[in-house]
């Protein structure tokens, strides 16, 4: 089975055209996303048709868990469906079917290629239904105290096609225990489905950094749906403007929003190589191809 690894600012995605493939999908995912005995990757991304979209997008993260969507991992998909000619630009625009809802994406070329894409995320959701959040409040959830190992977070609870909690802080994110205190997070009752666990800290107005516990990949380099939570998170406090260039392990990112509409994120992606995964699933005699 032919697959392409590409990453967008150290998100990294094994991108698989499986428009005529069926496969155990949730046990691909953790096999392949194996850092040892595997390619090595957050998360796979199949490509699928649609009769709603240029394409469909199904998301399995390295726990086998499917997922709603990933906006980096949107990126990587765009660009593979561009490059390879499986999906043409109408209006500039490449719309794309995921488990959230249907995304308009668009792409930059150099050189014949894609070099970044501009996403648009949808629209923050606040209701706890939503998100889903188990309390009963008014929205938006800002600055609820969530009790975790003896410490008291001040979560800013929405949904962007997945469910997040966004914790700001005044110190380096890099100093923030997400280690210990993401799975927590993650798995605590609170959230029926679990949560993507953000912790951010503003700059200046223009300024933020990041870092994300992924439900069901852990630390990533970079998150895309949970940086979009993150410029939301503090929008709601006043504390940003409607763009916001946003800092990750991975590198940097671009995300707009005027506090009303649409989320945008804009930022690079970078095919890395292509491989043969062996059809007896076996991680251990799998190859890798320039």
């Amino acid at each position: 089975m032919r697959f392409t690894k590409l990453q967008g600012t150290g998100n990294d995605f094994i991108v698989i055209d499986a428009r005529d493939i069926e496969r155990d999908w949730e046990r691909l995912a953790i096999e392949i996303c194996d850092r040892h005995v595997g390619a090595g990757a957050d998360g796979i991304l199949l490509l699928r048709d649609s009769n709603e979209a240029d394409l469909r997008m199904v998301l399995y993260n390295s726990d086998g868990s499917e997922a709603e969507m990933s906006g980096n991992g949107m990126r990587c998909f765009v660009k593979y469906a561009v490059d390879r000619g499986l999906a043409t630009p109408r209006d500039g625009l490449v719309r794309v079917e995921t488990g959230a809802a249907l995304l308009s994406t668009a792409a930059t070329m150099r050189g014949g290629r894609v070099d970044s894409v501009r996403v648009g995320m949808g629209r923050p959701r606040f209701a706890p239904q939503d998100v889903p959040v188990a309390i009963e409040a008014k929205p938006p959830i800002i600055d609820y105290p969530l009790e975790v190992e003896g410490q008291t977070l001040a979560v800013t609870c929405l949904s962007m096609g997945n469910p997040h909690a966004v914790h700001l802080i005044d110190t380096p994110v890099e100093r923030f225990p997400l280690e210990a205190l993401g799975p927590k997070v993650e798995h605590h009752p609170l959230f029926p489905r679990r949560v993507n666990f953000g912790v951010a800290r503003v700059l200046d107005r223009e300024r933020m950094e990041a870092r994300v516990w992924e439900r069901g990949a852990g630390e990533t380099l970079a998150c895309g749906t949970g940086v979009s939570a993150a410029v939301v998170a503090a929008r709601l406090h006043g504390l940003v403007s409607d763009r916001v260039e946003m800092r990750q392990s991975g590198g940097l990112v671009t995300l707009d929003w005027d506090g009303e509409g649409e989320v945008y994120l804009t930022g690079p992606v970078v095919e890395v190589y292509s491989g043969d995964w062996p059809d007896n699933d076996n991680p251990e005699t799998g190859s890798k191809t320039q």
